[in-house]
């Protein structure tokens, strides 16, 4: 038999699931705390949620116990939403010209909470070259691809998603402060690319840009990875810029072109 207050807990256990995927969209960054006070429940309702959630991928967290970023599951839905199509079998074929072109591998990059994981790459046809990284998940500070999505949010969004101001690194290169990387992300607003001298492995270097889904908000990223002896500084990069904005071009047009 139907037991009528039973399905109204359900319903609002959905309800509130639902508005929680609302927040860590909205925030990028989403705290036990924060989720109760929103929600108006006890804390532990809101940790049974967060948990149920980031055991079905749709948050995550960098570490126990800190605060839930969107997750993977959430990125497919973002993509699936564009027009039940896979973007890397649209962008294949602008990957593989542009490595072409270039004589460079190419990545194509998606970001989750504060990193960015690569899900599809063609190599440099060069006997040196930067190899094949699909399913490596970087800090996207420290990333081409990363922060040219980065710079597509608000700087009340990346604020949030970096709530002390300290970015961490992984060379002596990388950005390590907010405002420094805000700066920086002026910088790729005005040129629409992005540029990593070393930032995120001793080495390699990169240039990206973000691809926007036809709201402009950015979808996924695609970069040219360099061995730094060939992008040994911003110029060399620039020399790139070209190529790779004309391949983004393209994919955008591909992309609402299958939708």
């Amino acid at each position: 038999m139907e037991n009528p207050v039973s399905d109204r807990a359900g319903l609002r256990s959905v309800d509130n699931a639902l508005r929680l995927l609302d927040l860590i969209g909205e925030r990028q960054v989403l705290r036990v705390a924060e989720a109760a006070d929103a929600l108006g429940v006890a804390g532990s309702t809101a940790h049974r949620l967060l948990t149920a959630l980031r055991q079905r991928g749709f948050v995550l967290q960098d570490k126990p116990h800190s605060a839930y970023r969107p997750g993977p599951a959430l990125n497919a839905i973002g993509l699936a939403a564009i027009g039940r199509i896979d973007i890397r079998r649209v962008a294949r074929p602008i990957l593989e010209d542009l490595a072409e072109s270039t004589q460079e591998t190419v990545s194509l990059c998606l970001l989750e909470g504060r990193s960015v994981r690569f899900i599809d790459c063609v190599e440099s046809p060069r006997p040196v070259r930067v190899g094949d990284r699909t399913g490596v998940v970087m800090p996207a500070h420290c990333t081409a691809a990363g922060k040219a999505i980065l710079a597509g949010m608000s700087p009340g969004g990346l604020r949030r998603l970096y709530p002390d101001g300290e970015l961490g690194g992984l060379t002596d290169a990388s950005i390590t402060r907010l405002d420094a990387l805000l700066d920086e992300l002026q910088t790729i607003r005005d040129s629409g690319y992005a540029i990593n001298i070393e930032e995120g492995e001793n080495g390699i270097s990169a240039v990206g840009t973000s691809v926007p889904d036809p709201h402009g908000t950015p979808l996924v990223a695609l970069a040219v990875v360099v061995p730094s002896g060939r992008l040994p500084d911003a110029s060399a990069g620039r020399t790139l810029a070209p190529m790779l904005l004309e391949a983004r071009d393209q994919i955008t047009r591909s992309l609402h072109t299958a939708t």
